[in-house]
């Protein structure tokens, strides 16, 4: 049998998403967290999980979890749904969410990976805006674009990722405002921008808006959170699958609620070591790096960066190197690391480019 005469045509056409397992001292290539848990908070966290019965399903719903993240945010709780990363609310808004005659979903690029890769799954057709040279939206392009396609979903990364700024806020609400679409705000990078759409879910009910605990400290738990109408969670859950999220990880996100302003602490040094690591990077001859409000940094290079990629996992450090021949083809994107690991990661670039 020909299993492939079976399979969907937009899946033949694709590639798994490639996750590289290259082993390295120091991990600047994901956007992690790099500190870990003091002991004692890592003791505490260690008995808070062992009421957990092994043996039973999960609370199907998450409710605890939920109406305590709903206090947190300061919203009502048939306003949330929560998902097994945000990867996993990506993909029930794609699969909910595909009944208009275009059924296209619009991205500035370059952007988060996944909003492409699951559309694609999914069936979506893909219009892809570029940004500019500064890597802002083109306006015009973007409203344009929407009023001529009449897409089901647009999503914005905020601040964008790979390239760590915020977008304008006025151009989204105007397209929040003229669109009869619905506008993903994903503010997997909240804490380390401190800007956010939250306040105006009321005012517009097409808003979407997605949050993560993976950036904050517990991205192995893989929590995500979406925000929305409660219209659209009632239809959202439609397509959830049952027990989506197990009982260690809502016992996590329960013990972060608990004991949020230690992992704020760790949130507030990444802040800090980013606008050092800038600072650095932009007295580094060669390196040009671009203003983040994200916990990372994207930079090009005047000399071969395959080159300086290879020699700085020589070195046992590891960095994200865009292969692509899009519009990152010159780029690397750096996480901000612990201050030690950003003091060996500068000391290991300096050499490199002066060799």
């Amino acid at each position: 049998m020909k299993i492939q005469r079976i399979i969907k045509k937009n899946i033949l056409r694709q590639e798994a998403y490639p996750i590289e397992k290259i082993g390295s001292r120091i991990k600047l290539d994901a956007n992690e967290n790099p500190y870990t848990l003091p002991p004692p908070l890592k003791e505490k966290m260690f008995k808070y999980l062992e009421a957990i019965s092994l043996n039973r399903y999960p609370d199907p719903r998450s409710s605890e979890l939920r109406a305590r993240l709903a206090d947190y945010l300061r919203v009502h709780d048939d306003m949330l749904l929560i998902g097994n990363g945000s990867d996993e609310l990506i993909q029930m808004l794609l699969v909910a969410f595909n009944s208009l005659p275009s059924g296209a979903v619009i991205i500035p690029v370059p952007t988060f990976a996944m909003y492409k890769i699951i559309a694609l799954n999914t069936g979506h057709k893909i219009i892809e805006i570029p940004l500019n040279d500064q890597f802002h939206l083109n306006e015009e392009l973007m409203l344009d674009t929407i009023s001529q396609n009449n897409p089901s979903l647009v999503f914005f990364s905020y601040p964008n990722n790979p390239t760590g700024n915020l977008f304008n806020r006025e151009t989204i609400e105007k397209i929040l405002e003229q669109s009869n679409c619905l506008v993903v705000i994903d503010e997997a990078y909240f804490n380390f921008s401190g800007e956010t759409f939250l306040p105006n879910l009321d005012k517009w009910e097409n808003l979407i808006i997605l949050r993560t605990l993976s950036k904050v400290g517990l991205a192995a738990m893989r929590l995500g959170i979406l925000i929305a109408q409660p219209s659209i969670i009632h239809e959202l859950n439609k397509v959830r699958l049952p027990y989506n999220i197990n009982a260690i990880s809502q016992a996590a996100g329960l013990f972060f609620l608990e004991n949020k302003e230690e992992f704020l602490k760790q949130t507030r040094r990444v802040i800090t070591g980013r606008d050092n690591l800038l600072r650095e990077l932009e007295g580094i001859e060669k390196i040009h790096p671009y203003p983040s409000d994200a916990n990372f940094i994207l930079f090009s290079c005047a000399n071969d960066k395959n080159k300086l990629y290879n020699s700085l996992l020589e070195k046992g450090i590891l960095i994200k190197n865009f292969t692509s021949s899009g519009i990152l083809k010159d780029f690397m994107r750096v996480t901000v690391g612990s201050d030690g690991e950003t003091r060996e990661f500068l000391a290991a670039l300096r050499d490199i480019i002066r060799m």
